[in-house]
């Protein structure tokens, strides 16, 4: 039987081995796996909402283990370190857990067709100091540190009493860093509901820096400077564009210009790269910010019999200059393309090109609004921006339960408003 090995169970890879185990795996054409070093899986564009504590991850995220039992794939838990193309084999580091007694050794997976989905992390373009001092948003761990760190932050302004100011600096004005901004910002608002006035306060002071000129450089100038408008003037977040990051330290970092920005934390959402393992994997051809290098069949440049798709890979537009931009959504586009497709490989056929469409881009700022760019860069926000922005994680979640469970997820999240708190407050 044809093997699949699919590592990453993000967006792209988790939908890919469902819907390869509901064709290929549950006929037995193929035999489909999954590998990765979680057990469940979370949205990644939701990790600023676990990080602000709007979202519980623990009620939305996904057993590896339970989706492959539902949809016909295998799942091994472990990490990837290694390639022997030759040979046709992955190597999966070994790994030691808390209670377990004994030490899982190294292993390897065989595969006939490997993809790899590994999705990417963020670029600290080797700046001094990012890496010891700032947090990141890569993963639901990253995320709940940030959250549990803001929540002991404002437990020991509690216990001290007085009036106490936390300043947050957010370096990256693209997507996530807009988003987790508002979201602190929308978080902050709704903890006075929870919070005695009599006891203590605590303010937060959030700073939003992006090095270019503008917010938002990957959509339309229009969105960026009304989002900008937005939050400085409605949430009152202070952005500071065209400031390059040049240091980090424990209490701020420093521009170009040799200026501090004092902080008590920073998160660091300035660009992305690939997981640097990937770099010349066993002979791959990778790209500056290590992603795969693919043809428009999303093959590897130097080996057929391994894909890449999703953050991780290097991918041509096709007619237009650069590549695939890094997005939910081509992810997902290529998930599906490579369902298709797959099956074409088996049977020996030519595989034709994948051609990405983009269908417009939608920026959260919490619940304040909601703006983006839809058919044709027609400029929408508010409620009609917000309905779509909210049908994008209900396609995904479609994708992976299929349309009746989802529409009984939808229920039981409206039903459970009145039984949570507005924010996870442990």
């Amino acid at each position: 039987m044809h093997r699949i090995v699919i590592v990453g169970g993000g967006a792209g890879g988790l939908e890919l081995a469902t819907r390869l185990g509901n064709t290929l795996g549950r006929t037995g054409v193929a035999r489909i796996t999954l590998v990765d070093s979680n057990l469940t899986h979370v949205w990644k564009p939701l990790l600023h909402e676990v990080a602000a504590g709007s979202l519980d991850a623990a009620t939305d995220e996904l057993s590896y283990v339970a989706q492959a039992k539902w949809n016909h794939f295998d799942f091994i838990y472990g990490r990837m370190t290694g390639l022997d193309r030759r040979a046709g084999i992955i190597k999966l580091a070994g790994w030691k857990g808390t209670y377990a007694p004994d030490e899982v050794p190294s292993t390897d997976v065989a595969y006939d067709t490997l993809v790899m989905a590994v999705g990417s992390v963020c670029n600290d373009f080797g700046t001094p100091g990012v890496r010891d001092y700032c947090i990141f948003l890569d993963s639901r761990q990253d995320a709940e540190r940030l959250r549990q760190e803001m929540l002991e932050r404002r437990l020991a302004a509690m216990a001290k009493g007085g009036s106490h100011t936390l300043r947050v600096a957010v370096i990256g004005g693209g997507a996530t860093g807009v988003e987790l901004s508002a979201e602190l910002q929308d978080t902050h608002h709704k903890l006075a509901h929870y919070r005695d006035p009599k006891r203590s306060s605590q303010d937060l002071d959030i700073t939003l820096v992006e090095a270019g000129p503008r917010l938002l450089p990957a959509l339309p100038e229009s969105i960026g400077r009304s989002v900008e408008k937005e939050l400085r003037n409605k949430l009152g977040i202070r952005v500071l564009t065209g400031t390059a990051v040049k240091r980090a330290e424990a209490d701020g970092f420093f521009d170009a210009q040799g200026n501090k920005i004092e902080a008590d934390m920073m998160v660091w959402a300035a660009g992305i790269r690939a997981p640097a393992f990937l770099h010349e994997l066993d002979g791959l051809e990778s790209s500056h910010i290590d992603q795969l290098v693919v043809r428009s069949t999303l093959q590897t440049t130097r080996d057929n019999n391994i894909f890449a798709f999703g953050d991780c890979a290097a991918c041509p537009l096709g007619d237009a200059p650069g590549n695939v931009p890094p997005r939910a959504q081509a992810a997902h586009q290529q998930a599906e393309w490579l369902t298709r497709n797959l099956r074409l490989r088996l049977e020996g056929k030519a595989l034709p090109d994948f051609h990405y469409h983009d269908h417009g881009s939608l920026v959260s700022l919490a619940s304040y609004n909601t703006f983006g760019n839809l058919l044709g860069n027609r400029m929408v926000e508010g409620g009609l921006a917000h309905f779509f922005y909210a049908s994008l994680y209900r396609m995904h979640q479609a994708v992976l339960y299929g349309r009746w469970r989802t529409f009984r997820l939808m229920v039981g999240s409206f039903i459970a408003r009145n039984t949570r708190p507005l924010l996870k407050l442990h």
